[in-house]
């Protein structure tokens, strides 16, 4: 029997039960909307975490005209009270605001004015209804034309107006990514316009609208109450903090261990925890639920397939990007602990206005834990939350980031590293280990994980190829054949006669620093590393012992 196909990419729940993909029911959210949550609901979840997907789930439920054999077999269709008192028993609009932006706010505004004139037009029964007194048809047919201004803040809720009036019932008003317009009117610089026209086209809809039954709506951030919810009762908001709804949005456990149960693919279980679980959300563990469908898709075509970084590679990750760069040095040391899988204590703020994010690193942080770049280790005590990263692919994002802002400060710092080669060339093993020691004491302390020893020399490795592949006239080769074995680093300088040996060490502690350097220069020698240079005809070789322990290294010369 063929197995069913995951449905990468497909957010309408219409479509992946219509066309049958692999569907992990989500329709308690349903249950839980009607009997114990308010009129007006907001989730805040990262992205790919199965926002928009619910959304289409709730519109296929309530919409009059639904097709309901969609929910046949699922959880919701147990509830026969609740299916017969709600299942297509509504208008809906249906809202996303993803695209409501701009280089502008006349751009960014004319996008939402777009947007509702295509819910409007979805609605087309309404052109020629019986029930709307004149005036109200009048109001449709500029709706269908596009509004501005004071008119367009007022649109949403002149539609459930609408709807209203023709079907004599309330309407069912769903917005996904709701902060998405702040987000990009943030970064393009017309924040507060955008700020002052959502106030209004939320609040005029969801506040004290007699035609409204339900609203949910869904996005990353909780958005300060006070920005553009004011005054809005009976409104409850689900953080990542919150319990109630945890296994709605993303994967559990138990979900994963059936999807890999059904594809046959148990045996990359470990895998698939390590990269993609770690997310808390209220008190369930939670599994990112984009890379799930993605990692098991390879696996399904080819059993050895690595894992990747799906979920950041979905995104710029600017977020980690601005945060590295403002980080100071009390930021760097808490990144570091992070790295190392430890836990830092933050006092974290929850709604926070777009405007407020460069005013305090801690405002940062806050966004990385909402956006789900973070995660908790348990709850908080006295509002102070232990964060750490929640997996393998965060964890690379951040190594990722972090190599880029250390090669762009050795780039703006450039006669550092010049001062370093320069030193090196002359086989002046003091000024080396000073000018590196200094180089490290600045650059957050990535490579003292907990992996294996082979694989922390590749850091230094590394580390050190970079900075003396910045010296334009050396040719720098790494792990080079020279003599009976490889060499870590062969350098050949400017100067025609000047070669020099690099043998790179790691030590488990600081005071094994002196015996991994001599252990170096033994092999260097032993191992007839100069070989290749002296091939050259190079005759003034220096041999350096490289070791490191963390933000230290000993530097040890010979002249071979």
């Amino acid at each position: 029997m063929d197995k069913c196909r995951l449905p990468l990419g497909v957010e309408f729940f219409d479509t992946i039960r219509k066309e049958q993909y692999y569907y992990i029911d989500k329709t308690g959210l349903i249950s839980d909307l009607e009997k114990r949550m308010g009129k007006v609901n907001l989730f805040t979840r990262p992205r790919r975490f199965g926002k928009t997907l619910n959304m289409s789930m709730l519109q296929c439920f309530y919409e009059l005209g639904t097709d309901s054999s969609l929910f046949d077999g699922l959880r919701i269709a147990q509830d026969k009270d609740l299916c017969e008192q709600c299942l297509g028993q509504f208008p809906v609009i249906f809202l996303t605001l993803k695209d409501v932006e701009g280089l502008g706010y006349c751009n960014a505004e004319a996008n939402l004015s777009r947007l509702m004139q295509l819910e409007a037009l979805r609605h087309e029964e309404l052109k020629t209804s019986d029930k709307l007194l004149p005036e109200e048809l009048t109001a449709y047919t500029a709706l269908c034309s596009g509004l501005q201004g004071e008119a367009l803040a007022d649109s949403l809720r002149l539609l459930t107006q609408l709807l209203a009036r023709h079907y004599e019932r309330e309407v069912v008003v769903l917005i996904d990514e709701y902060d998405v317009p702040l987000a990009k009117a943030y970064h393009a610089g017309y924040y507060k316009e955008m700020a002052a026209l959502l106030r209004t086209f939320l609040g005029k809809a969801l506040k004290t609208n007699s035609y409204l039954y339900r609203a949910v709506l869904t996005g990353c951030l909780r958005v300060s109450k006070e920005s553009i919810f004011t005054g809005l009762n009976n409104f409850i908001i689900n953080t990542i903090v919150d319990e109630g709804a945890e296994e709605y949005f993303g994967f559990t456990p138990d979900e994963v261990d059936g999807l890999m149960h059904y594809y046959a693919i148990e045996k990359h279980a470990s895998v698939m925890k390590e990269w993609y679980d770690g997310y808390r959300f209220g008190k369930a563990e939670i599994y990112c639920p984009w890379d799930v469908i993605n990692y098991a898709n390879k696996l399904r075509f080819n059993n050895a397939a690595a894992p990747e970084a799906f979920w950041v590679n979905t995104s710029g990750n600017e977020l980690v990007q601005h945060f590295v760069h403002k980080a100071d040095k009390n930021t760097k040391n808490e990144l570091e602990q992070l790295l190392e899988g430890e836990c830092i204590e933050k006092s974290l703020r929850l709604d926070l206005t777009y405007d407020e994010l460069d005013r305090s690193i801690d405002n940062l942080w806050s966004v990385l834990f909402t956006t789900g770049y973070l995660t908790t280790s348990g709850g908080a005590v006295n509002g102070v939350y232990k964060l750490k990263l929640p997996n393998r692919e965060v964890r690379e994002v951040f190594l990722h980031k972090i190599k880029e802002w250390f090669d762009n400060e050795l780039v703006r710092k450039s006669y550092v590293t010049n001062e370093l080669n320069q030193a090196l060339a002359r086989g002046d093993a003091v000024s080396v280990e000073k000018k590196l020691n200094l180089i490290m004491s600045r650059m957050i302390s990535i490579m003292d994980t907990k992996a294996k020893e082979a694989q922390k020399e590749n850091f230094y490795h590394g580390l050190l190829l970079g900075l003396l592949r910045s010296e334009p006239e050396w040719l720098v080769l790494s792990n080079a054949e020279s003599g009976d074995g490889f060499s870590d680093i062969l350098v050949e300088t400017e100067d025609p006669d000047t070669g020099i040996v690099i043998e790179v060490k790691y030590a488990a502690a600081f005071g094994e620093l002196d015996g991994a350097c001599k252990k170096a220069l033994e092999q260097i020698r032993e191992r007839r590393y100069d070989e290749r240079l002296r091939n050259e005809g190079r005759t003034h070789i220096y041999a350096y012992a490289v070791a490191f322990h963390k933000k230290r290294c000993r530097i040890a010369v010979e002249l071979l």
